[in-house]
């Protein structure tokens, strides 16, 4: 075999990789659900102050984790809604996410103490979809700099490829959905308080693996949205208020 030959094999070996067929998926149905986000913007627009009029923000710092594929920009209205309503939200700072890297932690580290300067407060971190899985393992990196985590329609448990996102996931990343590139203990619960918020009607990931069992987090709270709307719809957005609330109590 040439040498380019090999190195092209090599370079597309994981991102293809098929692993076993999950036992369960989504509805397709509710997938093609996740083609009103450009609706849920709209409603969101109009409903931002009322949105954060419900919100009770108590300054504490939060880091807002983007999903597969996702940009600080699609994260924009929570932030700027979190901020109106008392928080302080910051952007992630690493631009579009393409998937977990061996740095990735170290980069949420580094921006976490950027954030941490100004307080020395612990941080909340809110992850959506694999954001959410960041989220989850870097507080078991650094609990004493994390404040509580907040996940919205992320597959911390059961099966791995129970969506139908993992071999996008694989595609983009070059890691296999089961081995990403740090340690991972992915159904193991952070040793900082978590809420996991979860749909019925989420479309890309299983509910349940979602909503994750009682050992895996310490509350779950469910949304009325697809999986895009959990950071685009006015109830995705209300949902993290009360996750916010929630680490509170």
């Amino acid at each position: 075999m040439p040498p380019y030959a090999q190195a092209v094999s090599s370079f597309w070996k994981d991102r293809l990789a098929a692993g076993p067929r999950a036992s369960q998926l989504p509805p397709v149905q509710q997938l093609l659900g996740n083609l009103s986000v450009p609706f849920d913007l709209k409603r969101t627009r109009a409903q931002a102050a009322m949105l954060a009029g419900q919100m009770t923000g108590d300054g504490r710092s939060v880091l807002l984790i983007p999903g597969l594929m996702a940009s600080e920009q699609r994260m924009g209205w929570l932030r700027d809604i979190l901020n109106t309503a008392g928080y302080d939200a910051h952007d992630w700072g690493m631009g579009r996410n393409f998937g977990p890297k061996p740095d990735s932690l170290d980069k949420i580290d580094q921006r976490v103490d950027a954030i941490r300067k100004r307080t020395g407060a612990p941080v909340t971190l809110v992850g959506w979809s694999l954001g959410g899985l960041y989220a989850r393992e870097y507080a078991k990196f650094a609990a004493h700099k994390v404040g509580g985590v907040v996940t919205m329609g992320t597959p911390f448990s059961g099966d791995p490829r129970a969506n139908h996102a993992w071999r996008l996931y694989q595609l983009v990343s070059g890691f296999p959905v089961d081995r990403p590139p740090f340690p991972c203990t992915r159904e193991a619960k952070p040793p900082v308080p978590t809420v996991a918020l979860w749909s019925q009607r989420d479309g890309v990931i299983l509910p349940e693996c979602s909503r994750g069992r009682s050992s895996e987090r310490d509350k779950a709270i469910e949304v009325d949205c697809t999986h895009m709307g959990f950071a685009a719809s006015p109830e995705g957005i209300a949902a993290v208020g009360k996750a916010l609330e929630a680490l509170r109590a």
